[in-house]
């Protein structure tokens, strides 16, 4: 680990970050979390691993930051506050974070556990943040019509694809599997979410549908569906990846789904 003297300004302090390096990955830190995030190194080469055996590339010297406010992480990437006021409450704590390029901006380990409400899985989700992060960058890189780079067309499909973009994230980091207690929640507050779902949904519950896809169709499937993005947008791409499956026959599959997902276990 080797010390750097580059100045963060952190609620009125001044702090020198440090440097951590694994295989594929460096952190940047504040001494405090140096620990930590060794960790999180740890977690992301063992996804890195996995993934290598879904996707034909994957992103290479991949900087991880993470920041030890919230006003600093809003520093680093102002969208994070737009989006968190975007999304639904049920899943507006999952929003601790953002990529610029192939850097993962994010809150530090500490202040993820900070953020989590106490509710089951949501510690154990936010926890999981670094790794859906990278996840979403892996699956981004590897499709031409995604960022990056950072062009009108690739960040207007990004966000017209929110719910995939998210989605595939939370699943392939384990979020999803996490999610009965917050997806219980947003199905009990305000309207029930669109199908396919929104934007302040897509935190949340895109990765829901990428389960269901999953399971009918495969893991392989579910990751070539978010890498090649379907030319006839998401409700077609949608009737494509189900073999031609009415959307309604899927919408209610999905909320099918949904109910399961969100149940107590033993239910």
């Amino acid at each position: 680990m080797a010390g750097r003297h580059d100045p963060v300004a952190n609620t009125g302090e001044v702090r020198s970050w440090l440097e951590t390096a694994s295989p594929h990955f460096t952190a940047r830190h504040a001494e405090e979390d140096a620990e930590q995030a060794t960790a999180i190194l740890a977690q992301l080469e063992a996804l890195r691993g996995r993934l290598a055996g879904l996707l034909d590339t994957l992103p290479d010297d991949v900087a991880v930051v993470l920041h030890g406010s919230d006003a600093q992480l809003a520093l680093a990437r102002p969208i994070i506050p737009v989006r968190r006021a975007l999304t639904a409450r049920s899943g507006r704590r999952l929003v601790a974070g953002g990529l610029w390029g192939t850097d993962i901006h994010l809150l530090s380990p500490r202040l993820l556990a900070e953020r989590a409400s106490g509710a089951e899985g949501s510690a154990d989700m936010l926890a999981l943040a670094p790794a859906a992060l990278y996840a979403r960058l892996a699956v981004c890189a590897a499709s031409p019509r995604l960022p990056p780079p950072a062009r009108i067309g690739t960040l207007v499909r990004a966000w017209r694809w929110a719910w995939l973009v998210e989605g595939i994230g939370a699943w392939l980091s384990g979020q999803t599997a996490l999610a009965r207690a917050a997806i219980a929640r947003r199905l009990h507050e305000g309207s029930p979410p669109t199908f396919p779902p929104a934007l302040r949904d897509a935190p949340l519950l895109g990765g829901t549908l990428v389960d269901l896809l999953a399971r009918e169709e495969g893991e392989r499937a579910a990751v070539d569906f978010a890498v090649r993005l379907d030319p006839g947008g998401p409700r077609g791409g949608l009737v494509h990846a189900f073999h031609g499956r009415s959307l309604t026959h899927t919408e209610g599959t999905w909320r099918a789904h949904l109910a399961r997902l969100a149940a107590a276990p033993g239910a």
